[in-house]
């Protein structure tokens, strides 16, 4: 989403190198390209405005240190002040109760309905019973979806089919999930197409109702200009406490993000990656701000792997590695992992630089499902043993996989290279010949084990 405004960002930011001292001449012009930047990508001109008169007044004047550039200079007053727009420190949920609810409210088609199972599913991994309650009466199939996105998640749904008192629905909701121990009860509203005075008049019932702990605007990131208006509206209707950004995995301009927080003083606390139960994260101002000047979000790339990987499964892993039995079923698993995470490319997106590299190296991921088709295609014993498949199997493997046999020669060879690579790491050995071996490593300290033979052998 935001890779226009990175782009444009990075020609204002080049435009700076080789100078001696940022002055008003030379930041000048720049910064009209971060000002063209931030309103193209739907920026509030107002906030657009005001963040580059900030953005300039604080870098006129400022020496430039030896050790960097006047473009990474101003490359860190911009990231400050992002950050500064955004929220500055990560905005967590309040739980205070046991069942304590959670409005889930916005337009119509910005995805409540999905994100409310996310979020129910979020708070489930974090070992919170969660329910969800079908509150949208009046959109065809709302209640089949949550409940279908319930069943899908394990997370159960309170759902009253033939009832359109939604306050009636929900305070029932609330009793069940009371009765259940839940943790959470979050309450998926009804939205419409644009503001009117029958949505606000029933969230605003319900919130009256129920005494919410968190009242959560979900909004579509593609919103633009109109992010504010809708923000603003739920906010002194509501008091919301947060918002929820949806479809940044979209090509849209990506302004909201930076419009809305601003606009409302209310934090951005989660944002939705794309459509499948897991691409859901809490929202972090730094990690935002990073992946938007270019420099990646390694902090939210190890949360997801955290969340993703068991730590049981990783210490096998690597004892595997160790035994250098590391075998195809366990690369299998690991591709599996990398798709569950987003792919490739969205990792690449989360690494510094890796924007640029994702265009550089044209990675596709369907390069990734003809290695998937050709390990599922080896019998159990040759994906133990890949050294046991000689040129009659790879034939029989290039046919099962519809590929040519050199690809499966291909994928074999980069494997066994692999395999020994991580061995070799996972003993603290170096990977490459020639170089030393790693501190710690086990050949290292052989060599200090007998020195210390060969003294006491003197003595």
């Amino acid at each position: 989403m935001f890779d226009n405004l990175s782009n444009s960002l990075q020609r204002a930011f080049r435009g700076l190198t080789g100078r001696g001292v940022i002055n008003a001449s030379n930041i000048r012009e720049a910064m009209e390209e971060v000002r063209a930047a931030l309103l193209t990508a739907d920026v509030s001109y107002d906030i657009a405005n005001q963040l580059v008169e900030t953005i300039a007044k604080k870098a006129v004047g400022e020496e430039v240190l030896r050790s960097i550039t006047p473009g990474q200079q101003v490359v860190k007053i911009v990231y400050d002040e992002l950050v500064k727009l955004m929220g500055e420190s990560d905005a967590h949920l309040s739980l205070p109760k046991s069942p304590s609810v959670i409005l889930m409210v916005g337009l119509h088609g910005a995805g409540k309905t999905t994100t409310a199972a996310k979020l129910g599913l979020l708070l489930r991994k974090q070992n919170k019973h969660v329910m969800l309650a079908a509150c949208d009466v009046y959109r065809p199939a709302a209640v089949d979806q949550l409940e279908a996105l319930g069943r899908q998640m394990a997370i159960p749904v309170h759902a009253e089919r033939g009832s359109s008192n939604v306050i009636t629905i929900a305070q029932n909701a609330y009793k069940e999930a009371k009765a259940k121990g839940c943790h959470a009860l979050i309450i998926d509203t009804a939205g419409r197409l644009q503001l009117d005075t029958d949505m606000i008049a029933e969230v605003i019932a319900l919130k009256a109702a129920l005494g919410p702990s968190e009242i959560l605007l979900v909004a579509d990131a593609a919103l633009g200009q109109q992010a504010v208006s809708v923000a603003t509206t739920f906010d002194k209707a509501l008091g919301l406490t947060g918002i929820v950004l949806t479809k940044l995995d979209g090509d849209a301009r990506g302004g909201a993000a930076l419009s809305m927080r601003q606009a409302t003083g209310k934090p951005i606390k989660f944002i939705g990656t794309g459509e499948k139960p897991g691409d859901f994260e809490r929202f972090r101002p730094e990690g935002m701000a990073q992946r938007i000047l270019g420099m990646g979000d390694v902090v939210s790339l190890v949360e997801q792997a955290e969340s993703m990987i068991q730590e049981e499964e990783a210490t096998r892993l690597e004892q595997k590695m160790r035994d250098n039995t590391f075998d195809l079923n366990d690369f299998l698993g690991q591709m599996a992992q990398l798709r569950a995470m987003g792919g490739f490319k969205k990792i690449l997106g989360l690494l510094p630089g890796g924007a640029q590299l994702k265009d550089t190296l044209n990675i596709d991921d369907k390069q990734m499902k003809q290695i998937e088709a050709i390990i599922q295609s080896m019998t159990a014993k040759e994906r133990i043993l890949p050294e046991i498949i000689n040129a009659g199997r790879r034939t029989r493997i290039a046919k099962g996989a519809g590929c040519t046999v050199d690809k499966v020669n291909e994928l074999i060879k980069r494997f066994n290279m692999a395999r020994e690579m991580m061995g070799k790491v996972a003993r603290g050995q170096s990977p490459m010949p020639g170089l030393p071996s790693l501190p710690g490593s086990s050949s290292t300290k052989a060599k200090k084990l007998s020195a210390k033979d060969k003294k006491a052998k003197k003595k």
